[in-house]
């Protein structure tokens, strides 16, 4: 490929979230579909996961989990601000709400990430390239200073900000999807000076909010690139190639490619949910080995990366 006019991480997410997940995602990123991967180091298939990004040189980061399933540090199992009286995370909308209520511990939210990190390390044999926050907590108030301050102490160099350029304009996204994905934009533009602050580095340009599931398909993935080669370039990006003058735009879209999971196989100690259980798996997973979107890239000059190529 001649000079790439922009270099794309495609993450998959959930990686060891359950068997179907494992596989849909090494079938993706074998088939040149996904370039990176963020695993759930207390999804129930995150030992299998590990061992299938090794023997298949899969670049791999963290998904920090806060929000679904159980801890991994041992001393928040018993009894944790961040569970509920089972022992489970009180989920995406839980925790936002005991977060706005005051009654989460930023000591115990520092001790369960640095537990996942240790974890990540002990299951992959070396520190995350990247780390981001599974169901987007790492950019909410308070817990993104914490965040930051793991990932600069551990040297973990990349995050994710997820901010998506034609995210208010989307014609399909529902009332309450973009009342949510605007809220967490927000709260990821919050975060932008607090991850400066700690020198922590992110793509030019996030993608993947208005592509997920069903509204995957080749029309939207092209309209979601167009959006983002347009933002990376308005934004004066200095990240050029040596003797180029054309900048090369970084971006990360995040995909949740796999095969449905199987009820009660799966899942990080609650089973699976709704959406690992839809056929919406399966449908991002054909999307991103569709030849058309492959030759979309090349036409494009869209280099697919991993975070540790940036």
């Amino acid at each position: 490929m001649p000079q790439p006019k922009v270099k794309l991480v495609v993450t998959g997410d959930d990686f060891g979230y359950c068997p179907r997940r494992n596989q849909g995602i090494v079938d993706c990123f074998q088939a040149g579909g996904i370039s990176n991967v963020s695993l759930l180091v207390n999804g129930s298939a995150a030992k299998d996961a590990a061992d299938l990004a090794k023997r298949h040189n899969i670049p791999i980061g963290l998904h920090a989990n806060l929000s679904e399933g159980v801890p991994v540090c041992h001393s928040l199992q018993q009894a944790s601000t961040l569970t509920n009286q089972r022992g489970f995370f009180f989920g995406k909308m839980g925790f936002r709400q005991a977060l706005e209520r005051g009654q989460l511990s930023m000591k115990q939210v520092d001790l369960e990430l640095r537990a996942q990190v240790r974890l990540f390390r002990e299951l992959t044999g070396h520190l995350p390239h990247h780390m981001d926050g599974h169901q987007h907590v790492h950019v909410l108030p308070e817990v993104r200073e914490v965040f930051a301050q793991v990932l600069s102490d551990l040297r973990i160099p990349y995050t994710r900000v997820p901010v998506e350029p034609g995210l208010h304009s989307c014609p399909w996204l529902p009332a309450h999807l973009q009342r949510f994905y605007t809220q967490v934009e927000k709260d990821a533009l919050d975060s932008i000076p607090i991850f400066t602050r700690y020198g922590i580095r992110w793509p030019d340009v996030y993608l993947g909010l208005t592509t997920m599931g069903q509204n995957m398909s080749v029309p939207n993935l092209q309209r979601a690139l167009s959006h983002a080669l347009a933002a990376g370039l308005s934004d004066n990006i200095s990240s050029s190639a040596a003797g180029s003058n054309q900048p090369v735009v970084t971006a990360e879209l995040m995909v949740h490619p796999g095969y449905p999971s199987h009820p009660q196989e799966g899942g990080c100690g609650e089973g699976p949910d709704d959406f690992s259980q839809s056929a919406d798996r399966q449908h991002e997973l054909s999307v991103l080995r569709d030849p058309s979107l492959l030759a979309l890239y090349s036409q494009e000059r869209v280099q697919l990366c991993a975070f540790r190529d940036l």
